[in-house]
């Protein structure tokens, strides 16, 4: 019988792991969770050292280990940094950011998008690695991110030039033939029909009832582009005409018909699962935030922070609770999931109580 040596050992012994081992923070170490670096730092007695909680070096025993909320709280208790992470200066991920922003706006203010290549040497870093990187941060890749934005100037040059051709040039294309190319995947239309409010373009929508009142589902040849909430149907229509007074709007088809059942299904059963094909337009950002809210689980929630977080931008909480305002796709993008940070309900475009409603029907999912 193997004698236990745990009776002998000093009472303080004991606790001291016991204490730290269920600390989470120490699940957070011994995982090394990236995501956890300038949330806490720890130290190691018997090296000395203080370290971010990602740091590659040989995981220390919990008797030996402190939590820190800064670097001056570890120098004061005499411990210095660690030389391999670094945890005195800005972190890698960091400096990226920096080097990623600056790309951003050289993207931005280029009429031509810059050439890979280009890009990465004024950041210092190789083609392959800024491609990596870029994605990382910004959810999307140099490419996209310049077509949207090329996307974003169109809009906007198309609502204020006197002709489609000046709109073109404006936005920054060098030749019309180049833009038309593209015309259709920025728009959804052609810029003709976008200017003049969506003329002579097909919307197939209709209006039903479901358990939180009226709903208006619409959709183009690409997908479903619009779900709205609401207590009188009239006005839901009006409110989606106004987006393109011109279009075409027509009653939908067999097909389209079962969409709007599905739809109408999916509020009352979120378990059956969304799977439409959806028109999905905006910004960059906007979509990368609405990327982030389809992440979540069915039953589940997040804060703007922990969205800003998932999206590589940490200090946008309030850029993405306007990118959940701006959601024309109630339940397909479930920026109902979205919280503030104690907890409570914000608002939500289509009323707080149908957001409340919608978060206890996929609780019990």
């Amino acid at each position: 019988m193997k004698k236990s040596y745990a009776m002998d050992l000093p009472s303080s012994k004991i606790q001291v792991p016991a204490a730290t081992q269920t600390d989470p923070r120490w699940a957070m170490l011994r995982a090394r969770t990236p995501a956890a670096d300038g949330k806490f730092l720890y130290s190691v007695k018997t090296t000395g050292v203080y370290c971010r909680p990602s740091c590659p070096v040989r995981r220390a025993r919990p008797e030996n280990v402190q939590f820190h909320s800064t670097c001056a709280d570890a120098e004061r208790a005499g411990f210095r940094p660690c030389k391999r992470c670094k945890p005195n200066q800005p972190s890698l991920k960091e400096q990226y950011a920096k080097e990623i922003a600056a790309a951003c706006r050289i993207i931005e203010k280029s009429e031509d998008p810059p050439k890979l290549g280009q890009l990465a040497s004024h950041a210092g870093l190789s083609p392959f690695h800024f491609h990596r990187v870029f994605k990382s941060i910004t959810g999307i890749t140099p490419k996209s991110y310049a077509a949207a934005h090329h996307a974003i100037r169109v809009r906007a040059e198309l609502g204020r030039s006197e002709s489609v051709t000046e709109a073109i040039f404006g936005a920054g294309y060098n030749s019309s033939s180049r833009f038309y190319e593209k015309s259709d995947g920025l728009l959804g239309m052609t810029p003709t029909r976008f200017r003049a409010g969506g003329a002579n373009t097909a919307i197939r929508f209709a209006i039903g009832d479901c358990s939180l009142g009226a709903i208006l589902v619409a959709a183009t040849e690409r997908g479903v582009c619009a779900i709205s909430l609401g207590d009188d149907p009239e006005k839901l229509a009006c409110e989606f005409q106004d987006r393109f007074p011109r279009a075409e709007l027509i009653g939908g088809d067999a097909q389209f018909e079962k969409w709007v059942a599905h739809v109408v299904g999916y509020v009352d059963n979120p378990a059956i699962g969304l799977d439409l094909p959806l028109d999905i337009r905006g910004t960059a950002f906007q979509q990368r935030v609405w990327r982030a809210l389809r992440d979540i689980p069915i039953g589940s929630t997040a804060t703007y922070t922990e969205v800003a977080q998932r999206i590589g931008a940490p200090k946008s909480a309030r850029a993405v609770a306007r990118a959940c305002a701006t959601n024309v796709l109630a339940i397909a993008i479930p920026c109902h999931r979205v919280v503030r940070t104690d907890g409570s309900l914000s608002g939500y475009r289509w009323g707080v109580e149908r957001k409340r409603a919608l978060l206890k029907k996929e609780s019990r999912s």
